[in-house]
C-alpha cells in the first residue's frame, strides 16, 4: 500500500512536469534549475527582512512619518500657553500691551512676577483682561556672576520650568516673552502649526542688530521678541533647566541660559523672521512698510519707539495696528507693490498700516530694503549700525521722500476687505501726480494660507482700478497669475 501511495504521488509529479514541457524520461529526475534555486533563495531573505521589519518599525518609526502626523488635530489657539516676564514694577505699566493681545476667551497665558502687583490681584476690575499672575519661586540660591547685570535674569529662565511643571493640560507649544511685547496670536497658532510639536523644537529670531547678534549668538531666540518650545522638548528642558542655571552664572541674560541649556540637549534654533526682538529705537515706520513675507508673530521694545501711527499715543497706535491685525491676521504688514503706468505712479503698500506714493518707476527689489527711520539700539557715536537686513537711506528733506498715507479703517464683508488710507502730509510740498490724492482705498480678500503656501510663500500682485472720485485711488490686491511679474510694464 504503502509503495503504489509513492508511485501514485510520483506519476503526479510526472503529470505536472509533463504540462510543463519537460522530457517524459521515466528514470530522469528533474531538480530546478540554478537560476529558480537562487529566486527562492532571494525570496526567503526578502520575506525574512520584511518579517523583522515588522517587529522593529512600531518601536522606533520617526514621529514625522506622514501616517502618524495626519492623525494630529489642528493646532489651535488653545493648545499654546504663554509665559510672560514680568515684574511688580514694570506691571502696572505694561499691562496696556498685555491688553491688547491677551484674550482670557480664548488665549492661554500666565504672568511671572517676582512679588505681588500693587494693586489687589482679585479687586481691579481689570484683573480678567490680564492674565492670570504667578509669583516666581525664590532664585537667590542659584549663583549670577555677571558684572552689572540683573539677577532676575535667572528668575525669568526659570520661568520655562515652572510654566511646564503646572502640569496645564492639552498644551503643545510654550511661548516666551517679556510684558512690553505684543504678539499676534493668530500668526503665532498658524506659524508652529507648521512643527510637529511631538519633535524637540526651539523655535524664535534673532535680533535685527548685527552687533547684538555677535555679543550674544547668531543661533539664540532672543527673549524679549519672544520664542517657542514644543511641549515634548519643554518637558525633558523642565527636569534639567536648574543644572543649567549653575553652570552658566556667568551669562548676562535669561535668552542666553535657555539656549545654552538647549544647545546641551543637542537642539538647534530654528528661525520664524516673525518674531521681532526690534533691537532698535525711534521711528518705526521703515522696519513695518517693508516687512519680509513671513506672518507677523510679535514687536518688542515698544517703550523705545514713537507712536507707530500720527496723532495718537503708543498704546492707540499699537491698539489700530492689532484691529486691523483681527480683520486679517495673516496680511498684516505684507509688502505689495502696485503700478499705474498711465500716471507714472508707484504704490507700496504695508497691508494694514501705510501706502507710499512714489513719482515714477520704483524698482520692487529697491522697495524690499528696509528705509532707515530708526537709531541703532546702543547709544553713542561709536555705534556701528549694521542691522540684519538691507537698508536704504531716509531722506531728511520730506519733499524728497514718498507720500505717505496711514490706515484709517480696515472692515470686513462677504464679498472681501476694504481698507482705507488717508494722506499724512509733512511740510509744504507740492507734487505734481499725487498733490489731488487724498485717499486710497484697498480691496482684497481674507489672506488664508495652508502649509504648503506657508513654507513656499509668494508676494501677492495688486492692480489700480479706475478712481471712484478725483481725489481716491481704489487699489486692487490678488493672487499673482504663474508668470506674471511685479514690475512697471512697459
Amino acid at each position: 500500500m504503502f509503495k503504489r501511495r509513492k508511485k501514485d504521488q510520483s506519476f503526479s509529479s510526472d503529470s505536472s512536469a509533463s504540462d510543463t514541457a519537460m522530457p517524459p524520461f521515466p528514470h530522469v529526475r528533474t531538480t530546478p534549475t540554478p537560476s529558480f534555486k537562487s529566486f527562492l533563495l532571494m525570496l526567503s531573505i526578502l520575506l525574512n527582512l520584511y518579517l523583522l521589519f515588522l517587529t522593529w518599525a512600531p518601536s522606533s518609526a520617526p514621529l514625522t512619518s506622514p501616517t502618524r502626523i495626519t492623525t494630529l488635530s489642528p493646532t489651535t489657539r488653545r493648545h499654546l500657553l504663554f509665559s510672560v516676564a514680568s515684574s511688580s514694577l514694570s506691571w502696572p505699566r505694561r499691562l496696556p500691551y498685555l491688553r491688547l493681545w491677551y484674550s482670557p476667551n480664548s488665549t492661554r497665558a500666565l504672568a511671572f512676577l517676582d512679588k505681588p502687583p500693587p494693586l489687589p490681584l482679585n479687586s481691579s476690575s481689570s484683573a480678567s483682561f490680564s492674565p492670570p499672575v504667578v509669583i516666581s519661586a525664590d532664585t537667590s540660591a542659584f549663583p549670577y556672576t555677571f558684572r552689572g547685570g540683573l539677577r532676575s535674569a535667572i528668575r525669568v529662565a526659570r520661568a520655562v520650568k515652572e510654566a511646564v511643571d503646572r502640569n496645564e493640560t492639552d498644551v503643545r507649544w510654550f511661548v516666551f516673552g517679556d510684558d512690553d511685547t505684543v504678539f499676534f496670536v493668530d500668526n503665532v497658532v498658524r506659524a508652529l502649526a507648521r512643527y510637529d510639536h511631538r519633535r524637540w523644537f526651539y523655535v524664535g529670531s534673532n535680533s535685527e542688530s548685527y552687533e547684538q547678534n555677535v555679543k550674544y549668538s547668531f543661533q539664540m531666540a532672543f527673549g524679549g521678541g519672544g520664542f517657542a518650545i514644543s511641549s515634548s522638548l519643554a518637558r525633558v528642558l523642565a527636569r534639567v533647566l536648574d543644572s543649567c542655571l549653575r553652570r552658566y552664572a556667568h551669562l548676562y541674560g535669561s535668552d542666553s541660559r535657555i539656549y545654552s541649556c538647549v544647545a546641551e540637549l543637542g537642539v538647534g534654533l530654528t528661525h520664524e523672521p516673525g518674531f521681532h526682538q526690534l533691537d532698535m529705537r525711534g521711528n518705526l515706520f521703515g522696519m513695518l512698510a517693508a516687512h519680509p513675507l513671513s506672518p507677523l508673530l510679535s514687536l518688542h521694545h515698544l517703550e523705545a519707539m514713537e507712536p507707530i501711527f500720527p496723532d495718537m499715543d503708543r498704546v492707540q497706535a499699537l491698539e489700530h495696528l492689532v484691529a486691523a491685525a483681527n480683520v486679517d491676521p495673516a496680511r498684516i504688514l505684507q509688502q505689495t507693490v502696485c503700478y499705474d503706468q498711465s500716471n507714472s505712479l508707484t504704490f507700496s503698500v504695508s497691508w494694514g498700516f501705510a501706502i507710499q506714493v512714489y513719482q515714477g518707476n520704483e524698482l520692487l527689489p529697491d522697495l524690499l530694503s528696509v528705509q532707515r527711520t530708526f537709531v541703532p539700539w546702543r547709544r553713542g557715536s561709536k555705534v556701528n549700525a549694521n542691522f540684519m537686513f538691507n537698508t536704504r537711506d531716509y531722506l531728511r528733506d520730506p519733499c524728497k521722500r514718498p507720500s505717505v498715507f496711514f490706515l484709517k479703517s480696515a472692515t470686513s464683508h462677504k464679498r472681501g476687505i476694504w481698507s482705507s488710507y488717508s494722506r499724512h502730509d509733512v511740510g509744504n510740498c507740492f507734487e505734481s501726480n499725487v498733490r489731488q490724492l487724498e485717499r486710497i482705498i484697498v480691496f482684497s480678500r481674507k489672506l488664508e494660507l495652508n502649509i504648503d503656501q506657508m513654507n513656499a510663500p509668494r508676494r501677492q500682485c495688486c492692480s489700480v482700478l479706475p478712481p471712484s472720485t478725483n481725489d481716491t485711488t481704489n487699489l486692487h490686491i490678488r493672487q499673482c497669475e504663474i508668470d506674471e511679474l511685479i514690475s512697471m510694464q512697459s
